[in-house]
């Protein structure tokens, strides 16, 4: 423990487990909605207590039980982990609300579930050790089984089929790999890992089991095509949930493990490039032959992922820009994509429906869901004035400033697949909001979307405006989140203590660990 607040980072897990249990428990529906609301909300305000702290004091850990480093199991924050949970409560807010504006908690366990998800989420951000990272998964994993399947349709359940099947398969390779590097190194703490990666062949092979399970978890090509098929067979509010918290906590751990273990380890630049390029043109392309409205916004967050981890392709020049451009992207598909699914979400649990051909006309019966949603639209191909044209702009930057074949090639497909995404965007709007105007028989012209239900997506679409507005603080605090993610030997003293000595640290012979520092060259 190296910090006298660090005491502090368990109760980021304790506090919605605590409450989760209550929900459970307490036969009071308006005492369980308020804590599924009031839970995240006070977690927003502990991660920007949190990210200011630690860009203050640098890295802090706790270790449980106050066990020696390399033994206890460890939670430790730094500003990209703070960052990171404040951004997934802001999502879990508003989908939380939609939840409670729709009626999903009538189900009694609803907000015990989204709670104890919440706990998983933070618990997953925060450890550093690669076994309970696991079982964090699995503690966010529990409860989305549960709030897959919570209103018992054939066609919610026959996706939760699809949803349990490959995560559960997922989670056992991810298993495998912690055991094998277990077997390998002797440790699955991060800390004690810290460059082991790179250049030891048996090591790289376990972790790249363990990389890989996260990649499936991500929804990057070609492991990929079972998050369409099943986030939009929940309903909004879950897929609202899923998107901000599920495959960007697989995110933020490649972040963390490609850099604290593998070193940025540039031999594997080429194949990164290389997939993330493919995941962008199948995520571009491929909602343009789909049928409902939620599907073709999956598809937007397959898009999604490529672009925040193609960055680690490119972080061997300039690290600190290069990772601070993906975690900006990040946080905007965060925004971005919850507020499309909550927006779109309004209209189908109005209109009992989300398939393309059965709406249309929306843009003159609803002038303001409409404008909410080209907000979005606009926000996740990357126009201004929303938060997506910085995120495409500095990842761009970040790409082009390496200059050679791969960048060039990395440019070219984010144009490429961008002009897919408006594609997508565009035949969606058309089919939905476009045209003539539906039949009074069937779609009254009393029927429209209560604003209640249209506030949790207008609210993360000003949020985009507002981070466009706001791009010298954003980039600020990415470039804040990306140097604490570098400061590497911060991250193994505040773990270990005094690493040189402690229990557990796998040599790393002389490999070079990432620096923050700037090269001359490129200031």
């Amino acid at each position: 423990m190296n910090n006298d607040l660090s005491w502090a980072l368990p109760l980021f897990v304790a506090v919605p487990l605590a409450t989760a249990a209550l929900a459970v428990i307490l036969p009071w529906r308006a005492v369980r909605d308020t804590l599924m609301v009031l839970v995240p909300g006070v977690g927003i305000v502990a991660g920007g207590w949190l990210f200011a702290h630690t860009e203050a004091t640098g890295t802090v850990a706790h270790s449980v039980g106050l066990y020696d480093g390399g033994i206890a199991i460890p939670f430790a924050a730094d500003p990209f982990a703070a960052v990171m949970i404040l951004t997934t409560c802001i999502v879990a807010l508003a989908s939380n609300l939609f939840a409670l504006v729709a009626g999903e908690t009538r189900a009694r366990f609803y907000p015990g579930l989204a709670l104890m998800l919440t706990a998983g989420v933070n618990g997953a951000l925060l450890t550093a050790d690669l076994f309970n990272l696991f079982v964090f998964i699995e503690v966010m994993l529990l409860p989305s089984y549960g709030l897959i399947a919570m209103t018992g349709t054939w066609s919610r359940l026959a996706g939760g089929r699809m949803f349990v099947l490959v995560n559960l398969t997922t989670s056992t390779v991810l298993l495998i790999g912690v055991a094998l590097v277990y077997g390998v190194a002797g440790t699955v703490n991060m800390a004690a890992l810290a460059g082991a990666a790179a250049g030891n062949g048996p090591l790289t092979v376990a972790m790249g089991v363990v990389v890989i399970a996260l990649c499936v978890k991500a929804g990057v090509f070609p492991v990929h095509t079972w998050l369409p098929r099943t986030y939009p067979g929940t309903s909004p509010s879950v897929m609202g949930l899923f998107s901000g918290l599920h495959t960007k906590v697989a995110v933020y751990a490649l972040f963390r493990i490609y850099t604290v273990v593998f070193a940025l380890d540039e031999r594997w630049s080429w194949l990164i490039a290389v997939v993330c390029m493919i995941s962008m043109l199948v995520g571009g392309f491929a909602g343009l032959a789909e049928h409902t409205m939620r599907r073709v916004i999956a598809y937007q967050m397959v898009n999604g992922m490529p672009f925040i981890l193609v960055v680690l392709a490119f972080a061997t020049l300039d690290p600190v820009r290069a990772l601070a451009a993906g975690i900006l992207y990040a946080l905007h598909h965060m925004i971005t994509v919850g507020s499309l699914v909550l927006t779109v979400g309004a209209v189908e649990e109005t209109y009992g429906t989300g398939m393309l051909t059965r709406l249309s006309g929306l843009m003159r019966r609803e002038p303001l869901v409409s404008a909410v949603f080209v907000m979005g639209a606009f926000s996740v191909v990357g126009f201004p004035p929303f938060s997506g044209v910085w995120g495409k702009l500095y990842v761009t930057l970040a790409v082009a400033r390496e200059g050679d074949l791969k960048a060039w090639l990395v440019i070219a497909v984010i144009i490429i697949a961008s002009f897919g995404a408006l594609l997508s965007m565009l035949r969606l709007w058309r089919a939905v909001f476009w045209g003539k105007d539906m039949k009074e028989k069937e779609f009254p012209a009393t029927l429209l979307v209560s604003g209640s239900k249209l506030v949790p997506g207008a609210a993360l679409a000003v949020l985009s405006v507002a981070m466009f507005f706001g791009a010298g603080v954003l980039t600020s605090v990415t470039t804040t989140a990306a140097e604490g993610l570098l400061d590497i030997d911060g991250y193994r003293q505040a773990v270990l203590g005094d690493f040189s000595t402690a229990v557990g640290v796998v040599d790393t012979g002389d490999v070079p660990l990432p620096s923050t520092d700037v090269p001359e060259e490129v200031r």
